[in-house]
């Protein structure tokens, strides 16, 4: 006979998305304002790690002028450090084990601080060492990108890509604060300004039809590079995410399901097989754009819904096909269907690929046609 003892406990988080500009303007409070939200009554230990494509010696010199102008709330533990992003960090354990050594060496304890500032490669490798360092430390995220600051950068997930597959190691770790600084966003590249969006395009179509309809309205002034009103879409865009995190009911992904993944079996495929070639935001697109085609075969959605869905990816600069769709191995399969294996495994051997049955609502399927994937793909060739 066993003798079991039951557990059942539940753990309350809380952390807020902020939307400022100009974080490192001495006269903007937001950042020591965030540091000091729990009224600890105390001077904190702050480390700050910034993606080098951003570390210029303006905005390092800006981070110390701050600092040194709130020694009241910030004692600066060392010099502003700068790591690589992209693809290089995301791929590199090794950078995780001597960030921890690094903030080992510097006693950063559980009520010091890491301030992170990039792009989603950075803000996800940083996150994971620092939800490691004493079992979980104090991250302030500041994502610097539209796809960080409408998706990536506000939730709970920290990983980097392992032998060969997307975010195979990491954790689930709220962060203990969001600071979205859009002046950021200012000096993006195409790609990282259009390919964010297309994270804000696959939770209209999931979530919020009317969200949707916004953005085609939106779409003149995105592509005009329109700060106010990217800053609007972006903001609705991180509640919707926030929302199926917190309201959800599975913010850690225990169960089997990804409805926030839309799009993404066949983007998280179509980044490896292209050598990273294509950038998650562009390769989202991609896989928005054979999902939806794929659920109007089905019969799940209009052909006026996806032909709405195209047009909006189009009038937003993003991508429908990549060559790397019909990229096919020696046995003349082609390589983005393993995405879906690869989904079937990481969400514990059931399949759940999340497809729209309007612009707005969703549902999950547990098998993929392959015959009708790859007509699919022939549909969006050029």
């Amino acid at each position: 006979m066993n003798n079991i003892i039951d557990t059942s406990f539940s753990v309350s988080y809380n952390y807020p998305t902020i939307f400022t500009s100009q974080a490192f303007d001495t006269d903007n409070d937001t950042l020591v304002t965030t540091l000091q939200r729990l009224n600890e009554g105390r001077r904190h230990r702050v480390v700050f790690y910034i993606d080098a494509a951003l570390a210029t010696p303006q905005l390092i010199s800006q981070i110390e002028a701050y600092c040194a102008a709130h020694t009241d709330v910030i004692n600066l533990a060392a010099p502003v450090k700068s790591v690589a992003g992209g693809f290089e960090i995301k791929n590199n354990p090794e950078f995780i084990i001597a960030t921890l050594k690094e903030l080992g060496e510097l006693h950063i304890d559980r009520q010091s601080f890491v301030v992170v500032i990039g792009g989603g490669s950075v803000i996800d490798a940083v996150g994971l060492a620092v939800a490691l360092l004493h079992r979980g430390a104090r991250l302030i995220r500041m994502p610097t990108t539209v796809l960080g600051q409408d998706d990536a950068g506000v939730g709970v997930k920290n990983g980097i890509d392992f032998n060969g597959q997307k975010n195979f190691m990491g954790c689930f770790a709220p962060p203990f604060a969001v600071i979205n600084d859009v002046s950021f966003l200012t000096t993006l590249g195409d790609e990282n300004w259009f390919g964010g969006f297309a994270e804000a395009i696959k939770v209209s179509i999931i979530r919020d039809g009317s969200f949707f309809e916004q953005l085609e309205q939106a779409a003149p002034a995105i592509c005009a590079r329109d700060i106010s009103v990217a800053e609007g879409i972006i903001r609705r865009s991180a509640e919707l995410h926030l929302r199926q995190i917190s309201k959800g009911g599975d913010p850690f992904e225990f169960g089997s399901a990804r409805p926030l993944d839309f799009g993404h079996w066949a983007a998280h495929r179509l980044e490896v097989i292209s050598n990273h070639e294509l950038g998650h935001g562009y390769a989202v697109s991609i896989g928005i754009a054979l999902d939806t085609i794929y659920a109007q075969k089905l019969g799940l959605i209009t052909e006026q819904e996806y032909k709405r869905i195209i047009k909006l990816l189009r009038a937003l600069n993003l991508p429908i096909y990549s060559k790397w769709l019909e990229a096919r191995n020696e046995q003349g399969e082609l390589l983005v269907i393993k995405g879906a294996e690869d989904f079937r495994e990481h969400l514990g051997g059931i399949l759940n690929i999340t497809l729209p049955t309007s612009i707005g609502t969703a549902i999950e399927v547990h098998e993929l046609d392959t015959s009708k994937v790859a007509e699919s793909i022939q549909e969006l060739r050029p």
